[in-house]
This record gives structure tokens, C-alpha cells and sequence, in this order.
């Protein structure tokens, strides 16, 4: 954060940058993303597929974790193995990151960063020595194949591929399904396992990407302590006198929280305790209320600076702000829409209202004077040119802390402030580890001319650009049903994105689209994630929670479609900046 912060204040007042200030920040990203990682690993928090959690508890689910730990301790040794060829190449190399600081040591972070992984998860997999024993095995298996690539140049990957995808079905995580894919498909090819690293490396040390880890650290930040109660008093006074005020008000503070936290999870699991008991309280049906909420926790996801905005412009090579102003009209289009249910919900349960007062409205404005002024710090910054997309993250961050420390005192002590950064690392290493082995697969796919041939059939099957977008939209939503929205990004996009620019599709168009889609996926029976996530946090059953949220889902999907036909919502704004 420091860095990137000196360096508007050195560009600024001296017309310099510091030496070796982007790359070192790039680098920085790699250590926090891989030291996150092991963070989550130790504490269970690995993004994972929840399909684990249809087995119910006793001797199978046991026996399922510690094969799911087995494969993944296996493939997370390759990789670390891997990556202990990518240091010692770039050693042998003596490249810099700047003023004479080796890249090398910056890479030390991925073989420390997978074995640890590895060692983790054979200690989670079961409270028996026995079971970790087993699981264990997974690393001499792992040992044995990083250390002799060779044994599998020239045999089929599939048998290899079922058993990773089984670990992940079981409970292994993302990370493992995607890295353990790519590992072996280019070692049955005669790749050595540094291959997918070097990938790896590149990917959390691009350019854009410590935006991130800011950005995320501005969301836990203000989730921390009385910001939300501050919010849902300013939007109760703003739109609780309108029918169905405090739905409205729900969405409303939903969508805020998810912008800057990055995704669905946070804003239920933080923000469920608070809301639901308002909305019952002021008269609004259980199932409603269950079904509202499980769906707002995903709406931000358009608005900027939302994580998802910022890694698509980094992997389709399209500019963030671009994404950002483009986001806007449909993010307000998905947001007005499950207002307008909250509405009707409002008008046939004579659910309560809030009186509008002046003074109210006033004094919750002047409450929460600082939360407000946060979206202004980033979109000011950086659409006013002051900083770039990390500087804007890294100003974020700085003003979330200052404002939650010294003016609120929401974090009474550095004890707190560990904890949430704790937690935020935690989440950034889950996400950030899943991108560096994606992007591996990715290029497997690449080189072996998947999207070529996909563009190829396309064009020989597809005529019409109105049916390409309904097959895309139907693709996209059962992608977000089964995999989270950022390994969707880095493994999907580069596939799509060729088939795209044969129907001449603007590229922020397209973008806006896949976020709009995986969006609605994360709400798609029988695995959407919001599901698993507000049936854990309000303590229901899946079913109960899938059938409260259909009504969002529909309404969601209307959304989603004029999003995909009506392109001016995406590019009426940009078409009026000139761009």
C-alpha cells in the first residue's frame, strides 16, 4: 500500500517516480497472494466447490477428506516442485526486479507458498494420525512424479484428470482442480513441471493486479465495526419511507458492501445478522426476506471498483476504466430490478415504512459522511487522473484505515487491525492462487487450439449474433452455477473472447455480459454459491433457501438479457465520453 502511495506524492511534487516502485509493488502482490494462501489453507478457507457438502457427516465424509487431502497434497507438491525449477532458473538468469534486488527471491514465494499448501492440507485432512498418514501419501506420490516427469511423457491424462476432479467433486480445492489439470496435461506432452509456473509467475506479478488485494482491504476495513448500522440508518432515512423501503434499503446496502469486499461471501456472512431480523421486524415474509438477501449479496459486483471488473480488464486486455464506466447503468438496472420486487413485496404484505424526516435524513447523511466520500476518493482519482488503478486501490485502502481507526475507532487496537487483515489475506490468497495455476490451463488450452477450433465451429454452425448471445448467456450461467467468478474469469475469457470479435461484439459489452451472467449463477439451483453460503449463515435447508431465492433469479434473468440486447446500457455512458 506504502508504495504506491509515495509514489503520487513524489510523481506530484517532484515529477519523478521512485525506482523500481511498480515492480516491487507487482512482486509484493506474488508474496501476498501465496502467504494468503497458506493463511487459508491452515484455516480451511481454500475456495472450494460445494457439492462437498451434500455428504453427510460420519465415516464417508471422513473418508472423502482425506482422499480429496491426498490429491491435493500431491498436486500442490508438483507444483512446489515446479516452482523450485522456475527459482533456480531465474537465478542461473541474475534478472532484477530493480536496483539490484534478484527476481529470484521474489520467487522463493511459490515452493514455500505449495508446500506449505501441501502440509496444511494433509494436517486438516483428518484429527487422526492415521487418516493424515494417508493423506500423507499424497506428497511421496507428488515427490516421486515432480522429481520424475518423464514416468508420464506419452501416457493419457484422463485417468490422472478424473481423480483431481473427483478430490475437487469430494472437497479438494479449486486451486488443485485447475493446477493439477494444467500440470498434467503438459507433463504427459514432455513439459517439466516449471511450465505452468512460469505462467504462474506472470500472472501475480502483472501489472494491474495488486489492485486487488487494496481494493479488498478497503472492503474488510469498513466491514469492520458500525459501518454498516451507519449505512442502514442513512439508506432507512433516504428510502424507508417508500412501500417496501427496508428491502430497498437491504439491496441498497448489499450491493455497497459488495463492491469493495469483492464478492457474495463477505456480504452475507457479515451483513445477514443485521438485516434479516430488520426485515422480519418491519413485517416482510420469512421467505422473502431469505431470498432477498441471498440474492443482493452478489449485485455490487457491477459497480466500480469491483474486483471482478478489475480482473477481466487484466485478462481480456481491456481498460479497467472502460469496465467501470460501463458497469454502472446495468449494475443500477440489476440493482433497481430486485427494488422493484422489494417494492411490490411492500405494497401486497403492508410491510412497515420509515417516516422520511429532514432532520433524520440529515443527521444519518452527516453519520455516514465518511463511508460516502469513499467511492468519490477512488472514481475521483482515478477517472480525474491523479492515480492509476493500484494508486486508486492503495488510497482506498489508506482512507478505509484512517476513517475506521482515528474517526470512528471501529478498530480500537492494532489487535484488530491484525485480525482484519488477517482475514483479508486469507480471502486474497484463496482467490489470487486460484488465478496463478488457471492460467496455466489456460495456456494449455491456448496452444492446443481450443479457441481457434471453437471459432471455427462457431462460424460454421452460428449465423445469427442474436443466437450466439443466447447460447453465450445459457454457456456463462451454468459456468457461474459451477465455478467461482474468478477462476471463471481466467480460464473461460480467453476462450470466448475470439468468438466474440467474430460477431463484433464491443469488448466491454462482452465484459459487462460474463460478470452479468456469473453474477445470476452464483443464485443457479443445485450449486449456485450464494445458495451454500445463506443456508450456512441463516441456518436453513438448501432446498428452503433455493426455492426463496427463485423469484430473484427470474427477475435477475430479465435483467441479464437486456443487458445482452440493448448494448447502449453498457456503452450509452462511454458513447457520451467519447470513448
Amino acid at each position: 500500500m506504502l508504495l504506491p502511495l509515495l509514489e503520487i506524492v513524489v510523481r506530484r511534487f517532484f515529477s519523478i517516480g521512485i525506482p523500481g516502485s511498480g515492480p516491487f509493488t507487482q512482486h509484493l502482490t506474488l508474496w501476498v497472494g501465496l502467504l494468503g494462501a497458506t493463511l487459508a489453507a491452515r484455516e480451511g478457507k481454500l475456495l472450494a466447490l460445494a457439492t462437498s457438502t451434500f455428504l453427510p457427516e460420519g465415516r464417508k465424509r471422513r473418508a472423502a477428506d482425506i482422499f480429496a487431502a491426498c490429491i491435493g497434497s500431491a498436486i500442490s507438491t508438483i507444483l512446489a516442485i515446479g516452482a523450485a525449477g522456475l527459482v533456480r532458473s531465474e537465478r542461473m538468469a541474475e534478472t532484477v526486479i530493480a536496483v539490484g534486488v534478484p527476481v529470484w527471491t521474489a520467487q522463493l514465494a511459490l515452493p514455500f507458498g505449495f508446500g506449505l499448501i501441501a502440509l496444511r492440507l494433509v494436517r486438516r485432512a483428518a484429527p487422526s494420525w492415521t487418516g493424515r498418514a494417508i493423506a500423507g501419501m499424497g506428497i511421496a506420490v507428488g515427490l516421486l512424479i515432480g522429481l520424475n516427469p518423464a514416468w508420464l511423457e506419452g501416457q493419457p491424462a484422463w485417468p490422472g484428470i478424473l481423480l483431481v476432479i473427483v478430490a475437487a467433486v469430494l472437497g479438494a480445492p479449486i486451486f488443485v482442480l485447475l493446477g493439477g489439470a494444467a500440470m498434467l496435461l503438459f507433463l504427459v506432452e514432455g513439459s517439466k513441471p516449471i511450465v505452468p509456473l512460469i505462467a504462474a509467475h506472470a500472472q501475480l506479478t502483472s501489472v494491474t493486479l495488486a489492485a486487488i488485494p487494496l481494493f479488498t482491504l478497503a472492503g474488510f476495513l469498513l466491514a469492520e465495526g458500525r459501518a454498516s448500522v451507519r449505512l442502514l440508518r442513512l439508506f432507512r432515512a433516504l428510502f424507508g419511507w417508500v412501500p417496501g423501503g427496508t428491502a430497498v434499503v437491504a439491496a441498497f446496502l448489499c450491493a455497497f458492501f459488495t463492491v469493495f469486499t469483492g464478492g457474495s461471501g463477505v456480504t452475507i456472512l457479515a451483513l445477514g445478522g443485521l438485516l434479516l431480523p430488520a426485515l422480519l421486524a418491519d413485517g416482510y415474509r420469512d421467505r422473502f426476506a431469505l431470498g432477498l438477501l441471498t440474492a443482493s449479496g452478489s449485485l455490487g459486483l457491477l459497480f466500480p471498483p469491483a474486483l471482478p471488473l478489475i480482473l477481466y480488464g487484466i485478462v481480456a486486455n481491456v481498460a479497467i476504466e472502460d469496465l467501470f464506466v460501463g458497469g454502472l447503468l446495468p449494475g443500477v438496472l440489476m440493482l433497481g430490478l430486485v427494488a422493484l420486487l422489494g417494492v411490490k413485496e411492500g405494497l401486497v404484505t403492508g410491510a412497515g415504512r420509515t417516516r422520511f424526516e429532514l432532520r433524520e435524513a440529515a443527521g444519518a447523511v452527516w453519520e455516514a459522511k465518511w463511508e460516502l466520500l469513499l467511492p468519490v476518493v477512488i472514481l475521483g482519482s482515478l477517472l480525474g487522473g491523479l492515480a492509476t488503478i493500484i494508486e486508486s486501490a492503495a488510497l482506498a485502502a489508506l482512507y478505509a484505515f484512517v476513517v475506521q481507526f482515528f474517526i470512528h475507532r471501529d478498530l480500537k487496537s492494532g489487535s484488530d487491525l491484525i485480525r482484519v487483515v488477517d482475514e483479508c489475506i486469507a480471502l486474497v490468497g484463496g482467490v489470487l492462487i486460484i488465478l496463478a495455476v488457471a492460467v496455466g490451463l489456460t495456456n494449455y488450452l491456448v496452444d492446443a487450439q481450443v479457441p481457434a477450433r471453437m471459432v471455427e465451429w462457431t462460424q460454421g454452425n452460428i449465423e445469427s449474433r442474436a443466437i450466439f448471445l443466447l447460447g453465450l448467456n445459457l454457456f456463462l450461467l451454468i459456468v457461474g452455477c459451477l465455478m467461482d467468478i474468478f477462476s471463471a474469469i481466467v480460464v473461460v475469457v480467453p476462450l470466448i473472447v475470439p468468438i466474440a470479435q467474430v460477431f463484433e461484439i464491443d469488448p466491454v459489452h462482452l465484459g459487462i455480459i460474463f460478470i452479468a451472467n456469473l453474477e445470476l449463477g452464483y443464485l443457479t439451483p443445485p450449486v449456485g454459491l450464494n445458495l451454500f453460503l445463506s443456508a450456512y449463515r441463516f441456518k436453513r435447508p438448501l432446498l428452503e433457501v433455493a426455492r426463496a431465492t427463485l423469484p430473484m433469479l427470474v427477475i435477475l434473468a430479465v435483467g441479464v438479457l437486456l443487458i445482452t440486447y440493448v448494448p447502449w446500457v453498457t456503452l450509452g455512458i462511454l458513447a457520451g465520453m467519447g470513448r
